[in-house]
């Protein structure tokens, strides 16, 4: 890892993974620069990552990521290409959109709707890595998060959902008190809700943000790994039989397998 780069009016860190090409570090903190600018709450923070393949058979072997820590509200962006300036022109589009996004909640509900990711960041197309397959027997649980979640509602946990750019988001329901997650609809690209609590339709919002009437399974980790195995979704959430509480497993771009639980 090399390359670091720090701005005198917003700290902006560039690190590199394997051989980016000569330039690429100034020219993502010049553009990471030109998308805080337009930014009206205090950034205190830009961090990059430019990570370069060193096999040429892939066909974006380039990625760019970026977190911007906007007054402690972290906003980030993931993206692919085929070549590394290419990849920070788009992290910049990708984190303009996230930035320019409503925070929260009006008393009428949401201030807009909840749209699909396309909708929201004004593209037709996923510039997203994608994930590398793995024959089954291959993959490993190789990385476990675990952490406090947050109490909060569904609609700020879609808010947090969107800003971070994941497929989901693992927090503890304000109403309920039980663990649940927020998703998007791998068909429809609709965000949805599943919980340990019962769920009926009253939950919905403004009949957008759906909810999975289905029982959340209770399995150990191994027979998570062995139902994200059949079902080919991109993560499974369930009730850990052994904690009582709700877990997420989930694939991730390197092939292999990710795992959150609470930490308390």
């Amino acid at each position: 890892m090399s390359g670091l780069k720090t701005s005198r009016n917003v700290d902006v860190q560039v690190r590199n993974r394997g051989p980016v090409p000569e330039g690429a570090d100034a020219y993502a903190e010049k553009k990471m620069l030109a998308v805080v600018d337009h930014v009206r709450e205090p950034v205190l923070a830009v961090r990059v990552k430019l990570t370069q393949a060193v096999s040429t058979s892939v066909s974006r072997p380039v990625t760019a990521q970026a977190v911007v820590d906007v007054n402690g509200r972290p906003v980030r962006a993931h993206v692919a290409a085929s070549s590394m300036f290419q990849a920070i022109d788009l992290l910049q589009e990708r984190l303009a959109a996230r930035l320019a996004r409503p925070r929260r909640f009006g008393a009428g509900g949401f201030h807009g709707s909840l749209r699909t990711r396309a909708e929201l960041d004004g593209a037709g197309h996923d510039d997203r890595p994608h994930r590398r397959r793995l024959p089954a027997e291959e993959r490993r649980i190789v990385r476990h998060k675990s952490f406090g979640l947050e109490h909060q509602t569904p609609e700020d946990a879609v808010i947090d959902l969107e800003a971070m750019d994941h497929d989901f988001w693992l927090f503890t329901d304000l109403a309920s008190g039980r663990d649940s997650v927020v998703y998007r609809d791998v068909r429809t690209g609709r965000h949805r809700m599943a919980s340990l609590a019962p769920l009926g339709q009253e939950r919905e919002v403004d009949g957008l943000l759906g909810v999975s009437t289905v029982p959340v399974p209770t399995t150990s980790v191994a027979e998570a790994v062995s139902r994200l195995r059949l079902t080919g979704l991109p993560f499974v959430f369930f009730e850990d039989a052994a904690t009582g509480r709700g877990a997420v497993l989930y694939h991730r771009y390197d092939g292999h397998y990710g795992l959150i639980t609470p930490s308390r």
